[in-house]
């Protein structure tokens, strides 16, 4: 099977190791990895924030990329936030767009957040991963009620053996990045993370996953800043890591 990457602006700009480690499980999967170059912003930013013609002007240009350069392939991407915005809002921007119309919905249709992709399209949970911890998983917003995908990523968690999944207390509460949230209310957006992080301490888990890099900077520098020893990993990080041939242990 052969898929194109969208690796996502903070996927690219900050954490290009997620981006390295989704294309090596991908591959290690037997998938074929195609990489769109020009490919940009999905448009969310602008989108959240009301922006709506600017959004379409960033949405359009995406398509156009991932048509002109992966025509019918499925679009495989490391974010629950960015897949969300293609596949339930791309539509509504383009709902009184003719032509574009049926190109967004036809886009949207071929995008899949990782951890679905693996699950429903492989049709794979256990990947033979080994890894040593306890580890416990955020449920990103956007990821768990824009696509209603929670149970998949815990699936493939809780079969690497060697690893203790721990549930994390109030999981279904936001960690306080939402964006330009947390830049226009500083303080809030402090509070909600300092409560996400007190959940992680009762779980005493080593290892914190999840599947949305806005999330994971967020708690991760909260939990650095307060000096917590957790580590902080993408799912797709983890199952990569877990994955390898000569290593497969913490």
């Amino acid at each position: 099977m052969r898929v194109a990457l969208f690796v996502t602006c903070l996927c690219d700009l900050f954490f290009p190791e997620v981006g390295e480690s989704t294309v090596r499980l991908l591959r290690r999967l037997g998938v074929e990895v195609t990489f769109p170059a020009g490919q940009t912003c999905c448009g969310q930013p602008a989108y959240n924030s009301g922006y709506t013609a600017e959004a379409r002007t960033v949405a359009r240009a995406l398509i156009e990329v991932f048509d002109r350069e992966a025509p019918g392939l499925p679009v495989v991407t490391p974010s629950g936030s960015c897949a969300a915005m293609v596949r339930h809002h791309y539509p509504r921007l383009f709902a009184s767009d003719g032509e574009w119309s049926a190109r967004a919905a036809a886009f949207a249709e071929r995008v899949y957040e990782l951890s679905e992709f693996i699950v429903h399209v492989l049709g794979r949970t256990n990947l033979g991963a080994r890894y040593r911890g306890v580890a416990t998983f955020h449920r990103s917003c956007h990821m768990a009620r824009g696509l209603g995908l929670v149970e998949e990523p815990l699936a493939l968690l809780r079969a690497v053996e060697g690893l203790e999944v721990v549930d994390l207390p109030h999981s279904g509460e936001c960690c306080g990045f939402g964006g330009t949230f947390a830049v226009k209310m500083p303080g809030l957006s402090t509070a909600m993370v300092d409560a996400k992080v007190r959940a992680i301490d009762e779980t005493g888990a080593d290892l914190l996953v999840g599947c949305d890099l806005g999330c994971l900077m967020n708690i991760g520098g909260r939990l650095r800043r307060l000096g917590r020893p957790v580590r902080v990993l993408h799912l797709a990080q983890l199952l990569e890591e877990a994955t390898r041939p000569a290593q497969r242990t913490a």
